[in-house]
């Protein structure tokens, strides 16, 4: 029998990606645009959590935002409801944003007049992780009904986050989540991971979840990231 040909697709797929990622990352460095990739699993708060942050530091800099979801424009809505520019990014049945997918939500979106982009991503804690967006930083959000376990049960979404925001701390009484345990199984994935614990409905924990924004921010506009 005669030797089969296989061609390692996934391999070659995650290779291609991130020669694309590294060509945007150093776009948006040459732009002095910082770009966060935002993700959670759906339900976790995400859209608040973004509405508060907007709300925070958009006399400060100029946002846009890029919504992705399978469908729909619901979160696009409430996001131009903060009065910054946003736009809706449907990807087609994809659980997840790949580099070339950002490109094209930044090409829409427009980074002239912008100094912090935000890629709200797909809710999931899987397939998001996979692919390397371009984003300067990439942050998570995991809330507390979710259970403080997920970063033994997800790992590579805890092992790639710069920040992990513990969300819905408000709730902590009512469910048998253990702050600290959680804290420790993150730094067990990501030993380098900043852990702030928030509440996006009443702003508790912000200060210090904008203030490593700001700082992230104003590194890129001034060309130190």
């Amino acid at each position: 029998m005669g030797n089969v040909r296989i061609i390692d697709l996934k391999r070659s797929i995650f290779e291609s990606n991130d020669e694309d990622a590294n060509k945007l990352r150093e776009e948006l460095k040459r732009s002095k645009t910082f770009l966060l990739n935002l993700m959670s699993s759906p339900g976790a708060g995400k859209t608040t959590t973004l509405s508060q942050t907007i709300a925070k530091l958009k006399d400060k800099y100029r946002i846009g935002v890029m919504e992705a979801d399978i469908d729909s424009d619901v979160d696009a809505l409430k996001i131009q409801e903060t009065g910054v520019k946003a736009i809706q990014l449907h990807t087609g049945g994809m659980c997840h944003l790949d580099a070339d997918m950002t490109r094209q939500g930044i090409n829409a979106l427009g980074v002239e007049d912008v100094d912090f982009a935000i890629l709200e991503n797909v809710g999931n804690l899987v397939c998001p992780a996979e692919f390397d967006t371009g984003s300067t930083k990439n942050a998570m959000i995991l809330s507390v009904p979710e259970g403080d376990d997920k970063p033994l049960k997800y790992p590579l979404m805890f092992s790639i986050c710069d920040v992990v925001l513990i969300n819905k701390i408000d709730v902590m009484p009512y469910f048998n989540f253990d702050l600290e345990k959680c804290k420790e199984y993150v730094l067990m994935r990501n030993p380098k991971a900043k852990i702030i614990p928030i509440c996006a409905k009443t702003g508790e924990g912000f200060d210090e979840w904008i203030s490593w924004l700001s700082e992230n921010i104003d590194n890129a506009i001034d060309g130190r990231d």
